[in-house]
């Protein structure tokens, strides 16, 4: 399949994940990465090693997939736990359980049903049900990897497959099991409620002030005031430095010659060709024949070149290009295979070539157009320049101010004015700053980054008024501090809080009064049913729940019903409590194609269930040795501090 290597490079890692694998995704992303120092390991699973690069590749994967699906404001601590780190190992290890059992069973997937594969995936269709080659090879070109990694990916994932269908598909649910979810489902309850609020029951509460200071004092901190402080500060960061830097003509013009070959376009040319698949361990017969059918093939297209779509079509074994007529678009030098490459920049705009030989096939080619290089102009890039240019010098600014920031915050203590004025940075304001990180604003605000907030709240910055030192607190970014004004933590005294302590006990001893009137309500009925001041009947069940909370559901759907009527109370927090009567238990109506669903669900939790525990068998067989050592260093991945 030449067509797989037009660029050589990437496919989307996600692609194997979600399409191609979704029932697999339990288990994580195998990188495929072997370590070649056996004593790095992580973790040993039979003859198999789970590398302390894929392991961190792992790591880098679930991280990328966590900030895609939160933002970049994601708090990648998460990932930097114990328990975090032994769950994508757990999925390796899995994993390379389930690749011994799949060599040990010779569970094999041809080329046939890769390709079969690769066509059948929706998201690589195009509206008429075609191939979309454009999208495959753009997503070969997101992740650098070559077609051959794709295949062995492939056929690994679709051969753990095998194994995984082997364990799920065979899962069933019982017929009485299905039968009683479904009638415990449909099961319907006639109630009817009697409601009694609380606020009809606030005349009977009698407050004391030795109540109320009682719970003043016994409720402290529900009335402290947290230590506050507002502080000013300056930020000495390349961004800032980048703000104050001008960029001449001169050097401008300078820059765009010395670079223009990042602005330019590599001569590309558009191809078609005509691949007949032969492997390098083909036997002398079935080369032979390979090679005749092309230099038949070679003979038409040159005595009819009009004829070239219409053989390639007929006759190329290229997965991507054949429907197409064997055209692979433009391209440039660098991006097909050397040998294909090299004969197609010598052709001539029209001419064929003779076969060509690559690691997929023989190949007939022809040159069907020529794009010439192209290098924009500098009005084209100038802000892309200027961006650029900035960038650079304010790299070197910040690297050459440091020393001075740091030395000058520290030298000049009393007050930021002299490190401001000195590098031209702005004296930042802030006010009502506490001790912790506000879990309301994300870290990136400076005032609430927690190695700022542990620079200012120190004692030297409080107590003295001095500055910060110089705090990094991201890359290229360094912060001092002053503390402006500090608030001790306090307590309201208790004529502040009088009037919210009276309302807060009011409304709970109200509650309490009105509990206490259904629950001695409940026992009048028990004695003497009666209907008087209950609400009008209706009928719930566990798929019409009509208005009720779910504690009061709860409370009617565990109720014994085997005498009826019976009652139940619930609380209803601030509100007071409501007493329900169940009058009459039902069936309900069946209903088949829920019954279905309900049944499938239940069985998919089964075979998920029935799969676990055959990959923690596997993961026992195994003889799973995990290195802890090797588990706690470092990894290459930025999980933050």
């Amino acid at each position: 399949m030449f067509d797989y290597i037009r660029t050589h490079k990437r496919i989307m890692q996600l692609l194997l994940l979600i399409l191609i694998f979704p029932a697999f995704a339990l288990f994580g992303v195998d990188s495929f990465m072997r370590s070649s120092n056996a004593n790095g390991a992580v973790a040993t699973v039979g003859n198999l090693k789970v590398s302390k690069q894929e392991f961190d590749q792992a790591l880098r994967s679930q991280l990328d997939r966590l900030k895609q699906a939160y933002g970049q404001d994601f708090d990648a601590q998460v990932l930097n736990t114990p328990e975090a780190r032994k769950g994508i190992l757990d999925d390796l290890v899995a994993r390379k359980a389930m690749t011994l059992e799949t060599t040990k069973s010779n569970l094999t997937v041809t080329d046939e049903v890769l390709q079969k594969n690769l066509r059948s995936l929706e998201e690589l269709k195009k509206p008429d049900g075609s191939f979309d080659r454009d999208r495959y090879m753009s997503l070969l070109a997101m992740q650098g990897k070559t077609a051959l990694m794709y295949d062995a990916e492939q056929r690994q994932d679709l051969t753990m497959q095998q194994l995984v269908g082997a364990i799920q598909n065979t899962a069933f649910t019982p017929k009485a099991v299905s039968e009683r979810i479904a009638l415990i489902s449909e099961q319907e309850r006639d109630i009817a409620a009697f409601n009694f609020k609380a606020k009809d029951y606030v005349a009977e509460v009698k407050l004391t002030d030795a109540k109320l200071r009682d719970y003043y004092n016994k409720n402290a901190k529900k009335f402290e005031i947290p230590e506050m402080l507002s502080a000013e500060y300056v930020v000495l960061s390349a961004d800032s430095l980048a703000e104050q830097i001008v960029v001449s003509d001169a050097e401008l013009a300078g820059y765009y010659d010395q670079n223009k070959g990042k602005y330019s376009t590599k001569e590309q040319r558009r191809a078609s060709h005509i691949l007949l698949n032969l492997k390098k361990d083909a036997s002398e017969a079935e080369a032979k024949a390979v090679k005749a059918k092309v230099e038949n093939l070679l003979a038409q297209v040159r005595k009819d070149p009009s004829q070239f779509a219409k053989l390639a079509k007929e006759n190329s074994q290229d997965l991507g290009s054949a429907e197409k007529g064997g055209d692979l678009d433009f391209f440039a030098s660098d991006v097909m295979a050397k040998p294909f490459s090299d004969t197609t920049f010598k052709l001539k705009e029209g001419e064929i070539s003779d076969p060509v030989q690559t690691e997929y096939g023989l190949h007939i080619i022809q040159l069907t157009a020529i794009k010439a290089q192209t290098i924009k102009p500098l009005e084209e890039v100038k802000a892309e320049l200027v961006a650029e240019i900035k960038k650079q010098k304010a790299s070197k600014a910040y690297a050459e101010a440091v020393e001075t920031f740091t030395n000058t915050a520290y030298e000049q203590s009393d007050s930021l004015k002299p490190v401001a004025d000195k590098l031209k940075l702005k004296i930042e304001k802030v006010a009502n700053i506490g001790r912790n990180p506000n879990p309301m604003l994300p870290a990136t605000v400076i005032s609430n980054n927690p190695k700022f907030l542990k620079a200012i709240f120190a004692e030297d910055a409080l107590k003295k008024k001095h500055n910060t030192e110089a705090t990094e607190v991201a890359a290229s970014t360094l912060v001092a501090g002053r503390v402006v004004e500090y608030k001790p933590a306090s307590k309201r005294t208790f004529e502040e809080v009088k009037a919210v302590i009276e309302a807060q006990l009011t409304l709970t001893e109200s509650a309490m009064l009105a509990k206490k009137a259904g629950e001695a309500k409940i026992q009048a009925l028990k004695l003497a049913d009666a209907t008087d001041g209950f609400s009008e009947v209706k009928t719930v069940s566990r798929l019409k729940k009509a208005d009720l909370s779910n504690d009061a559901f709860l409370a009617i759907a565990k109720a014994d019903t085997q005498k009826l009527p019976t009652f139940v109370g619930v609380e209803v927090p601030g509100q007071g409590y409501d007493v329900y009567r169940i009058s009459k238990v039902s069936a309900g109506t069946p209903d088949l194609a829920r019954r279905a669903t309900e049944s499938k669900q239940v069985e998919n939790s089964i075979a998920q269930q029935e799969l676990y525990s055959y990959v923690e068998a596997l993961k026992t067989k195994a003889k799973v040795v995990v290195n802890q050592a090797a588990l706690q260093i470092k990894s290459g991945v930025d999980t933050g501090p």
